[in-house]
């Protein structure tokens, strides 16, 4: 350490500790280098816990016909075939083995009644595929990888923002940063830098994502002269909290609508049967999200500009147990009791692509 700024040596440096970063971090650990993880909030609050639904494997532990070919073939759909097609089929092929892995590193998914991981359905899936903790996989999945990171060695580098990368020539070398509690420079060496900083949420009004996600990772990769692409492909989740104004844009997961949540807008209609008759709120995020800005857009929007989505239709102990976080994050946010009532939803920006 200098007199005016620390310095960290690392064979490898990941910028961003969401579920990319500490799987990437696991891996580079295996091959026996040194590893630092740099994040700008603390350990553990990455928007990776936002992903409350589930993870989407073909292990056909409920519907006994799925497999990765039909996992690819509803990919490709989803995304009306603008796929990397090559990466949507690595992703189907590989996704049942990454959620073993999580698995076996410890997180507890919920079960059938013979003991295999439960899958529930979820928008876009023709089978029943997504793996989930209850309503709470993102945070399963946050906690068993940075549990397994701390574990292997991983240096963690907390409330530290990076604002550049170091170059030596046309190869990075490094990256130049602040800590944010006294603003005191630091400076990480690394032979390889690699940029899990997530997305560009708080480009939004509306968004469920935090104050982290500001696009850092996007600028520091393009003012060290890399080429961006397919930046446009931002997703908006259909369901984020519209009422009161300080929640707006929180996520309501879309394993509501998976456990049999209804959408209707004001005079009662349930919409989506004249978007998509077929799947009707199991459609992809994309249907779904504009059909509720069509429905708000032609004045059949609920008071406050979304839609009513209601679960209470289903026992009050299966709402509880399925979906106890927004069991609790209505009754504490909205006053809303979702056994009894419907919420009040609207698009929220959840993702980039």
């Amino acid at each position: 350490m200098t007199s005016r700024y620390e310095v960290h040596e690392h064979d490898v440096l990941i910028i961003g500790a969401g579920g990319a970063g500490l799987r990437a971090a696991i891996e580079a650990l295996a091959q026996g280098v040194r590893v630092g993880i740099v994040c700008k909030s603390l350990l553990g609050k990455a928007h990776t816990v936002m992903a409350e639904g589930g993870i989407a494997a073909a292990m056909a532990n409920v519907d006994t016909s799925d497999d990765w070919r039909a996992h690819f073939r509803d990919t490709m759909r989803g995304g009306k075939f603008l796929n990397n097609w090559r990466m949507a089929q690595l992703h189907a092929q590989e996704a049942p083995e990454r959620v073993r892995e999580l698995e076996q590193w410890g997180a507890l998914f919920d079960r059938t009644e013979n003991g295999d991981i439960l899958q529930r359905a979820f928008g876009g899936h023709t089978f029943k595929r997504l793996c989930h903790v209850g309503d709470r996989t993102g945070l399963e999945m946050i906690r068993t990888l940075q549990d397994r990171g701390v574990h292997l060695g991983i240096d963690v580098y907390m409330e530290c923002t990076i604002t550049r990368l170091l170059k030596d020539g046309n190869r990075i070398v490094g990256a130049f940063g602040y800590w944010r509690e006294q603003g005191r420079f630091v400076v990480f060496r690394a032979k390889s830098v690699v940029i899990c900083t997530g997305g560009i949420g708080k480009a939004w009004k509306i968004t469920s994502n935090s104050w982290e996600y500001t696009g850092d990772g996007m600028a520091l990769a393009y003012e060290a002269g890399a080429d961006l692409m397919d930046m446009e492909f931002v997703q908006f989740h259909p369901t984020g909290m519209v009422w009161p104004p300080g929640v707006q844009g929180i996520l309501v997961t879309e394993a509501v609508r998976g456990e049999g949540g209804i959408l209707r807008n004001k005079n009662g209609e349930r919409f989506m049967e004249r978007y998509d008759p077929k799947k009707l709120e199991l459609s992809t995020r994309d249907v779904v999200a504009r059909s509720i800005y069509t429905e708000v857009r032609e004045n059949r929007g609920t008071e406050h500009g979304g839609a009513f989505l209601d679960i209470s239709h289903k026992p009050a102990d299966y709402v509880k147990r399925k979906l106890p976080s927004m069991y609790h994050q209505f009754l504490e946010l909205a006053d809303v009791d979702i056994t009894r009532e419907p919420m009040e939803v609207g698009p929220t920006c959840h993702y980039m692509m």
